[in-house]
């Protein structure tokens, strides 16, 4: 089977790249990705000499590109590409439109036009909004309420994903995982920049009171979820993949300090962010009861197994934070999800 992957030098799409074809060897992986921030080639390193793994850079709101590299007789494409930093797209809204909801439809055009491609698409939990303490967590039947550019913008991706399938028959499967963490995890986000920071003697950033609660699912769990909806998933159909990590920010933190033999003193309270919805929980009875799909790694063992990646490969964070990221950092960013 020969595989589009979009946005494969990213944080989840690499780690996705290098979990197929771990289990897959015989496939073949086309990576488009544009290289922007987030991108990052050494994430693919083990891969440059695998025959069966090409990456292409480009921009997937370029339709004749895509339009080529779908041509190619490829038979499925896993649309990872995405502007997915919510703090940026308070800042500037443009840029995710333009690649979450203009080159979203750029692919399905590109898939119908070549005969049907199949078509999976990556959503977020965000999409859905925020949820009460109280609230029933998100299920595939949560009405959409996106509170920000960037979970408006993959709400409009998921819509259209939606409308392919109904007016063009495009066989097309989404999910809505919750938040990713793991390996090669751009240091903008929760996890990382606290694990970056604490390896650096600085103290950790931390939104508001703190408590905030996410639902953490590390990414190779996503990754096996991912597998399952492609390989048993029913066309049309959306599935919620969840980490049973649901959590406070605050006592997550508190988790990282542990692991890492540091003190509360280690944290910093900051101004909460504007529109920082309280709560993101994932109900995924629809994947374990349809696919025979749950995640297999808890918070905890995930955290461990992120902390030691990241000491272990210091310098790909050192160099990711020399570049566009550290200017970013310095300007403005305060590092939660």
């Amino acid at each position: 089977m020969k595989l589009l992957v979009t946005g494969g030098a990213g944080f989840i799409g690499s780690n996705f790249i290098n979990y197929w074809l771990k289990n897959y060897p015989d496939d073949f992986i086309v990576n488009l990705d544009k290289l922007t921030y987030a991108g990052n080639l050494e994430n693919l390193k083990d891969l440059k000499n695998n025959q069966n793994y090409k990456f292409i850079k480009g921009d997937i709101c370029d339709f004749d590109l895509v339009n080529e590299l779908i041509s190619d007789k490829v038979d499925l494409i896993v649309h990872f590409a995405a502007e997915s930093h919510v703090d940026r797209s308070l800042m500037s809204s443009r840029d995710f439109v333009r690649t979450n909801v203009e080159g979203a439809l750029s692919l399905l055009d590109a898939a119908k036009n070549n005969g049907g491609v199949r078509f999976h698409h990556i959503s977020t939990d965000e999409v859905f909004g925020d949820l009460s303490l109280a609230g029933k967590a998100f299920t595939e039947k949560s009405p959409y309420n996106p509170r920000n550019p960037y979970s408006a913008s993959k709400a409009a991706a998921d819509h259209l994903v939606r409308a392919y399938y109904h007016t063009h028959g495009l066989p097309v499967t989404i999910s809505n995982c919750s938040n990713n963490y793991g390996p090669y995890h751009f240091p903008e986000k929760m996890i990382p920049l606290f694990i970056t920071n604490l390896l650096e003697g600085k103290r950790v950033p931390l939104y508001g009171d703190g408590k905030n609660i996410r639902d953490w699912i590390y990414v190779d769990d996503h990754n096996r979820g991912v597998d399952f909806i492609i390989k048993k998933g029913k066309i049309g159909e959306t599935y919620c993949l969840g980490g049973n990590g649901e959590i406070t920010n605050i006592e997550l933190t508190k988790k990282i300090l542990k692991l890492m033999d540091k003190g509360d003193e280690m944290i910093e309270f900051i101004e909460d962010r504007p529109g920082h919805d309280l709560r993101y929980a994932m109900d995924y009875s629809k994947a374990k009861n349809e696919l025979g799909w749950q995640p297999q790694i808890s918070l905890e063992q995930g955290l461990a197994q992120t902390i030691d990646w990241y000491k272990n490969n210091r310098q790909w964070w050192q160099n990711v934070k020399s570049g566009d990221y550290q200017e970013y950092y310095k300007k403005q960013y305060q590092g939660n999800v």
